[in-house]
């Protein structure tokens, strides 16, 4: 078979409805559109949430969902693979990941997460570690120690 003999299977075709064109079509004087009414004058129509002057669902439910948590902590997240860049026996602080451009801004508490491997011991001093983090921290034989810091500022 050629695409050129390609066709579709009998009755899948149908003719394009052509409406308004006289009472002998079937489809004359209100050309499927009913009597009168908004749906029978021609711009637009009705929007799907239109509910016929009913208020609708979109406004009678309330305005605002869920809440802000004011106490949330935003942290400066860094995974421990990217501390490998340290010489070994070195001592992380905020401050030196600050300077190594690791954390953008000394505002937030910092974060190490236990994603990637650490290659040598380091002693870390930051604000939160992963159990992960932890994990793989000490068992290099280095020092995870977790130093204050204010909620709100």
């Amino acid at each position: 078979m050629k695409q050129n003999e390609l066709s579709p299977p009998p009755r899948a075709k149908h003719p394009r409805k052509r409406i308004g064109r006289g009472d002998g079509s079937g489809h004359g004087s209100y050309s499927g559109r009913g009597l009168k009414g908004q749906k029978a004058r021609s711009g637009a129509g009705l929007s799907p949430y239109f509910e016929g002057g009913q208020l609708p669902l979109v406004k009678r439910l309330p305005q605002k969902r869920g809440f802000t948590n004011i106490f949330r902590v935003e942290y400066n997240i860094i995974n421990i693979g990217n501390l490998n860049r340290f010489p070994p026996g070195t001592e992380v602080n905020p401050e030196l990941l600050y300077k190594e451009g690791l954390i953008k801004s000394l505002k937030k508490p910092v974060k190490i997460l236990g994603e990637g491997e650490i290659s040598h011991p380091l002693i870390v001093k930051v604000h939160r570690f992963s159990r992960t983090a932890r994990q793989k921290l000490e068992a290099m034989g280095g020092k995870a120690e977790e130093i204050g810091y204010a909620a709100n500022g």
